[in-house]
């Protein structure tokens, strides 16, 4: 996800619907929205494990996701008795604004933190079991935090490099990969430093005797 305008080359919608970023900010319809994006279209017996969910709760999840046009029918298999489901081609953005209506602004905060603490429970999953990886990934995954001294202008520019250099590697639409090619997450994000609140005095003294 990321809290920008969407580009015409990403295809990148801009949400602005209230009820469909609230729809979307939910752990098991993020988890097979995903899913659908990366490995194409999958029945709700076949993608409920992934959200951990019931087959029937993962029809429910399917159905209002493609009420807000996330995912919807793709081609029957076999004698068509099961629903196919895919995700729509298009990606999604939210950008909070500071004339946002508090209802709107509520859903935006609501399904940006949904998706970072889904994020976050990912990078942490992956660190836990990094030391597990075969040497080639170990030596490839990389963990960064760095702090810059730049300005808006730079910023937008190396968002954009950033972006450029990721494009081609995008699950999603990617047609010809390496044979030992794997999916995987980049997270990338750029914001300004935080100011930090002063602790203030300590409540207890634990040094004193």
């Amino acid at each position: 996800m990321t809290e920008r305008e969407a580009t015409p080359d990403d295809k990148r919608a801009l949400l602005s619907d209230p009820k469909a970023m609230r729809a979307l900010a939910h752990s098991a319809r993020l988890g097979m929205l995903n899913r659908l994006q990366a490995e194409g279209p999958a029945t709700a017996t076949e993608i409920a494990e992934v959200a951990g969910v019931t087959p029937s709760a993962a029809s429910y999840h399917l159905r209002m996701l493609a009420k807000y046009g996330f995912v919807e029918d793709a081609p029957a298999r076999g004698d068509g008795r099961e629903r196919v489901w895919r995700a729509t081609d298009r990606g999604w953005s939210v950008t909070t604004e500071p004339d946002d209506p508090p209802e709107l602004r509520a859903a935006k905060d609501l399904l940006i933190t949904t998706v970072y603490d889904e994020a976050q429970a990912d990078l942490k999953r992956a660190m836990a079991m990094a030391d597990r990886q075969a040497p080639e990934w170990r030596d490839a995954t990389s963990w960064q935090r760095t702090l810059l001294m730049i300005a808006p202008e730079e910023m937008k520019e190396l968002r954009s490099h950033i972006e450029d250099l990721i494009r081609p590697y995008r699950a999603q639409g990617r047609e010809e990969a390496p044979d030992d090619a794997r999916l995987a997450w980049s997270q990338f994000t750029l914001y300004l430093r935080p100011d930090r609140p002063a602790p203030g005095l300590p409540t207890e003294d634990h040094d004193a005797e």
